[in-house]
């Protein structure tokens, strides 16, 4: 083949990073097992041709000591030897709790002496109608108010990153370090902890709002007041965690969530989530700005109950979609103005995964956020929901980083930016398994050698420019117009069995 082709064929590759095990730097700010990661770095380098790797950066580890006592010694040994073996980081500030959600082996808990302004006040985290409270993340009530020795939700957040700035300067300047993705939530997502395991939901059940402690009601009860319905109170009848809509007045047919004073709370409880992203991304940006390195945020996949006329399960969790309204895109916008990428999930998912009475759609999901987030002119990453080792998995994947296919003439219409393998584990050796997904890395690069120089598939990193204009609740109304998604090939052109 023609060296020219091969240009042209380079950029349709989408770059694949692996995300390392979530105890890789255990709780007590240890980076126990080098040998054994060095091993398995060195394999997936040269032997599958990956690109670089994805770690979470806990915040209950780095500040564990006190306030702004922080401690990055074992992360800055760890990221030298990722950048030793010459592949890029993506870094997750990770604000949140590790253990209870899907797929927590480990668990970190924020900082304690965080966790102890919540013995005297526990309505700094996320709170149910029940009051059961939620101690995975701060609550978005809080993140302008000092109640963290003497700084903000807000400002605990700022002050992390720009010490890991500080101390990960000559990485960030040799460009070792690609992405900086921003927790902003439980499992370090835009979301309200709407599911959790540890309270003992089960999918596929509604989920339940969580915006009941005292900052969160005080600020609905003014802003229900500025409306002109100071009588308005958060929802009593939007059911329990393992409820089936219908089972509930406000999500059954008809029920509360299309009447004025539901839309009034869901808009709310959306825009709340919205720019509590906003302001701290808006932060990230500042810290960030100049530097060769991209922001991204995570958004859940919440694939259950798409296809019920409610979308009870994104409801729930803050994303205010409806067949007449768009959730999605609103997030997007919002990204946009922080020049931010949206990493998405559930890319190996098919509809015929889940039992029928989950009324689950993950490829009408993926393709719907996806097409937003391409309409609003952002890049578009993403990762795999479950563990995932079979051809099956493997080929969604494959046709949702190119939903239509190869172009040998040059870039696709659309492509994804990036793929995050979830996750780096032992049985990702196991023989017949490594075979598979050295052909996962070698389908998602077009067919291509690695390539170390991300100019040539148009991944040149520009220094990160700063905000453009503020985020705006009629920024947010425009975007919730519906639009349509973009058309999707039926299977992949580059399937690992074809």
């Amino acid at each position: 083949m023609a060296a020219n082709d091969n240009d042209k064929l380079l950029l349709n590759y989408v770059p694949v990073y692996v995300m390392l095990p979530l105890g890789v730097v255990n709780v007590e700010n240890v980076f126990a097992d080098q040998e054994t990661l060095e091993t398995q770095l060195k394999r997936l380098k040269e032997e599958a041709g990956i690109d670089g790797v994805m770690v979470d950066v806990w915040w209950g580890i780095i500040e564990s000591k006190g306030p702004k006592q922080y401690d990055w010694t074992a992360y800055k040994t760890l990221f030298q030897l990722i950048a030793r073996l010459g592949l890029k980081i993506q870094a997750i500030m990770s604000f949140h709790q590790c253990g209870g959600n899907v797929g927590d082996v480990v668990t970190i808990p924020i900082p304690k002496w965080v966790r102890d302004v919540g013995d005297s006040d526990p309505d700094i985290f996320y709170t149910n109608r029940k009051g059961t409270r939620d101690v995975e993340y701060l609550s978005i009530g809080v993140d302008n108010l000092p109640l963290f020795a003497g700084r903000t939700a807000v400002q605990m957040y700022s002050d992390y990153m720009s010490s890991f700035k500080e101390n990960m300067a000559d990485l960030l300047e040799t460009g070792a370090i690609v992405d900086i993705e921003v927790g902003l939530g439980p499992a370090g997502e835009l979301r309200y902890p709407s599911y959790p395991q540890s309270q003992g939901w089960v999918f596929p059940g509604i989920g339940e709002f969580q915006c009941y402690d005292k900052y969160l009601k005080k600020d609905f009860k003014e802003a229900a007041a500025k409306a002109g319905h100071p009588e308005w109170e958060l929802p009593e009848d939007a059911g329990e965690y393992n409820d089936k809509p219908e089972q509930t007045g406000f999500f059954r047919s008809d029920g509360t969530y299309v009447s004025e004073k539901g839309k009034f709370f869901l808009t709310w409880y959306s825009n709340k989530l919205i720019f509590h992203g906003d302001q701290i991304l808006g932060e990230a940006n500042k810290i960030f700005a100049g530097l060769k390195v991209n922001l991204a945020a995570k958004v859940s996949g919440i694939h259950w109950l798409y296809n019920h006329h409610s979308h009870a399960a994104e409801l729930t969790a803050g994303y205010y979609n409806l067949f007449e309204r768009d959730g999605y895109r609103p997030m997007a916008r919002m990204l946009s103005k922080h020049y931010g990428i949206l990493n998405f999930t559930c890319l190996e998912m098919k509809d015929t995964d889940n039992v029928a009475e989950a009324l689950s759609a993950p490829q009408e999901l993926v393709q719907d956020v996806l097409s937003k987030a391409w309409k609003e002119g952002i890049e578009v990453a993403g990762e795999n929901a479950l563990e995932t080792y079979g051809a099956k998995g493997y080929n969604q994947i494959l046709l949702n980083a190119r939903p239509n296919g190869v172009n040998p003439n040059g870039k696709p219409k659309l492509r994804m930016y990036g793929f995050t393998y979830l996750r780096l584990s032992d049985t990702v050796f196991q023989e017949n398994n490594f075979e598979l997904f050295k052909k996962l890395v070698r389908k998602m690069h077009a067919d291509q050698d690695y390539c170390g120089d991300a100019g040539k598939y148009g991944h040149e990193m520009k220094p990160l420019k700063t905000q453009y204009s503020q985020l705006t609740v009629e920024d947010i109304a425009d975007a919730a117009k519906p639009s349509g998604a973009f058309k999707w090939d039926s299977e992949t052109d580059m399937k690992v069995d074809g």
